[in-house]
C-alpha cells in the first residue's frame, strides 16, 4: 500500500515501474484497478471502453515478440539518438532506457496485463477518441500505485497495431489504446522529473507567463 492515502502523494509518486516480479497478483487488486477505471469520464458518459485481461503466457509471448521488435527498430534508436526529457539528467534518461529494455525481454513475465480498448462500432476513431479512454488508463495507474503494485502505460504495441490485436483476437470495431502490466515492483516508488511549470503555462498568450506560479 501507498505510505498514506494522500491522493497528491500517489499522483507525484505513481512513476512508470518497467522492473515488475512474477508473482501472481489477486484478483481483488486487480478488481479493484478496474473499478478505479471506469470510474473515469468518457466522452458523452457513453462507457464504450473495454478491458481485456490477459494472464495467459502464450498470448503474452507472441505480443512480446512484436514489442520488442517495435524496441529494436524504432524505440531503441530513438532513445540513443534524443536529448533527455525536461526535469530528466543524461544518466536518469540512460537509465530510463535500460528499464524499458528489460521491460521489454520480461514483458510476458508480467503476472497481468490490462489492455485498455475502445469499442468503437463502424465509427472511425478521431483525434478526441482518447479522451473516452486513457482517463481510465490513468487511474488504473493511480489505483496500482495506491495498492503497492507497479506498473507503466504503454502503448509500443500500436506499432504492429493489426498483428497484436489479431493475437488478442479483438473483435471488428474495437481497439486497443494501451497496455499496463501489473506486477509488484522490484524498485521503489519516488517521485516524477517533470519540468518547471513555469516552462510549460502560459496565461492569455502564448508564452507569456503565469504569474500565478511567482
Amino acid at each position: 500500500m501507498a505510505d498514506g492515502t494522500d491522493l497528491f502523494e500517489i499522483i507525484h509518486t505513481t512513476r512508470a515501474m518497467r522492473r515488475l516480479k512474477p508473482d501472481p497478483v489477486p484478483d481483488e487488486l486487480i478488481r479493484k484497478i478496474l473499478e478505479a477505471g471506469v470510474a473515469a469520464p468518457s466522452g458523452g458518459n457513453r462507457q464504450h471502453w473495454r478491458f481485456l485481461v490477459i494472464k495467459d503466457r502464450a498470448i503474452k509471448e507472441q505480443v512480446q515478440r512484436y514489442y520488442k521488435r517495435a524496441l529494436d527498430e524504432v524505440v531503441g534508436p530513438r532513445y540513443r539518438s534524443s536529448e533527455p526529457p525536461p526535469g530528466v539528467s543524461r544518466v536518469q534518461y540512460d537509465r530510463q532506457l535500460a528499464a524499458v529494455t528489460y521491460l521489454t525481454e520480461h514483458f510476458h513475465e508480467a503476472p497481468v496485463w490490462i489492455i485498455a480498448c475502445l469499442d468503437e462500432g463502424r465509427q472511425t476513431p478521431t483525434r478526441g477518441s482518447g479522451a473516452s479512454i486513457y482517463p481510465a488508463v490513468q487511474n488504473m495507474l493511480l489505483a496500482a500505485r495506491a495498492l503497492g503494485l507497479g506498473s507503466t502505460l504503454t502503448t509500443r504495441h500500436l506499432l504492429y497495431e493489426k498483428e497484436v490485436e489479431a493475437i488478442l483476437g479483438l473483435p471488428p470495431g474495437v481497439h486497443s489504446y494501451a497496455i499496463l502490466p501489473i506486477g509488484y515492483p522490484m524498485g521503489r516508488f519516488g517521485p516524477v522529473g517533470r519540468a518547471p511549470l513555469a516552462e510549460i503555462v502560459y496565461q492569455d498568450r502564448w508564452e507569456q507567463p503565469y504569474p500565478g506560479l511567482q
